[in-house]
């Protein structure tokens, strides 16, 4: 399963990073986003609505993660409710075991060499770069897969569509996270078809790149 959450992610290659404050507003925000054409969402544990919201959102033909996952319990909870990738702001041995022994994906936070080595020791292949602008953006993340060749990255934080181009142009970039095509206060006002148009102004840009790119 997680292999193919992993395929599935790096042919999407983006990854809208979700804030709702409302459930109700799950069933048109994947409406809006199918219709942009990125079955995809990462729906973060930052309001009581995530569990819920995700419940609603998996019932749908796409893929749905948890973001912002802080324990164990938490990931019980995501994946009880149809979540099918986890993903953490940093490192938490505890979280990313348990999760691992429930067959499930987890895609954990790292900023630094030693975090990222961490990761890979525990079996983790795809991780999380944040927060990504403020830890030095594409130079800092170029420089970070110089040593680590087999590591795979979704970078997140602080990523707008005019540094995208530079994030997908590295190839151990598997997909870009980012809140900038779901803006939450566009989900908060109802906004959906706003937000279907930025959704589909980010998939053009990934699809135009990754097919100069030879579709990487």
């Amino acid at each position: 399963m997680a292999g193919e959450v992993e395929a599935r992610l790096a042919e999407l290659a983006l990854v809208p990073v979700i804030e709702i404050p409302d459930a109700k507003l799950a069933a048109p925000l994947a409406e809006a986003l199918i219709s942009g054409g990125l079955p995809c969402a990462e729906v973060t544990f930052r309001t009581p609505a995530a569990a819920d919201a995700i419940a609603v959102m998996a019932g749908y033909d796409m893929l749905v993660g948890a973001g912002t996952v802080l324990s164990p319990e938490q990931a019980d909870l995501a994946l009880d409710r149809g979540a099918r990738f986890l993903v953490s702001p940093g490192l938490s041995a505890p979280v990313v075991r348990h999760v691992r022994k429930k067959a499930a994906t987890m895609i954990p936070g790292v900023c630094t060499p030693t975090e990222l080595e961490l990761a890979i020791a525990d079996g983790i292949g795809l991780v999380k770069f944040f927060p990504a602008g403020p830890a030095g953006g594409v130079p800092y993340l170029k420089a970070l897969c110089g040593p680590y060749r087999d590591a795979r990255f979704v970078p997140t934080g602080g990523i707008g569509p005019a540094e995208l181009a530079d994030y997908l142009a590295i190839p151990q970039v598997a997909a870009v996270g980012g809140s900038w095509m779901v803006p939450r206060d566009k989900i908060a006002k109802g906004e959906f078809p706003e937000i279907a148009a930025l959704v589909a102004e980010a998939v053009a840009i990934a699809r135009r790149l990754r097919s100069q790119a030879g579709g990487r």
